[in-house]
């Protein structure tokens, strides 16, 4: 199924990749949700918010929502790049006893992000307003940058091929 170096080489450059696309997956425009209303043939709007993932983090510290707010920065911002440097590390290092100890925690950890789990959210959000005669919503750029990062670094995670060492 391809050799190992040159399918780690195209894990290091996804991993890259997928780093340039998280940064405006967090700052740009998530998702925008307006309410409005019909009074006598005329729509009044009650509501209109736009916000990234880092503002909507901002946001809920803001309004004491700090245990939500920590939720999304653990698993939508600091997991992704650490996740993100323990493989590129994996990558270099040269004891195959740590580099498939390391690959393995990133693996597993992998199992439990909550990035793709957000992404579904805010994608239900989306349908259930858009469902709504009184409630509007649009994804933004945001939106599509954070699901393209979530399935290049899970498309990374599948290319590199890390060996157990000889004494695991």
């Amino acid at each position: 199924m391809g050799h190992p170096k040159t399918r780690n080489l195209i894990a290091t450059g996804l991993i890259i990749l997928s780093f340039i696309i998280l940064i405006p997956g967090l700052v740009l425009d998530l998702i925008t949700i307006t309410a409005t209303f019909n009074l006598m043939g005329n729509k009044i709007q009650l509501y209109n918010e736009t916000r990234s993932i880092l503002q909507t983090v901002d946001n809920l510290y803001e309004t004491g929502s700090s245990f939500v707010a920590g939720l999304i920065l653990l698993f939508s911002v600091i997991v992704p790049f650490v996740k993100g440097v323990l493989l590129l590390i994996v990558l270099r290092m040269k004891s195959a006893g740590q580099r498939y100890r390391i690959y393995s925690f990133v693996r597993n950890i992998s199992k439990w992000s909550m990035a793709d789990v957000f992404v579904m959210g805010v994608f239900v959000a989306f349908m259930t307003a858009r469902a709504s005669d009184l409630l509007d919503a649009s994804l933004g750029d945001g939106f599509y940058f954070f699901t393209a990062y979530c399935l290049v670094s899970l498309i990374a995670l599948q290319f590199m091929l890390v060996e157990p060492a000889a004494d695991q």
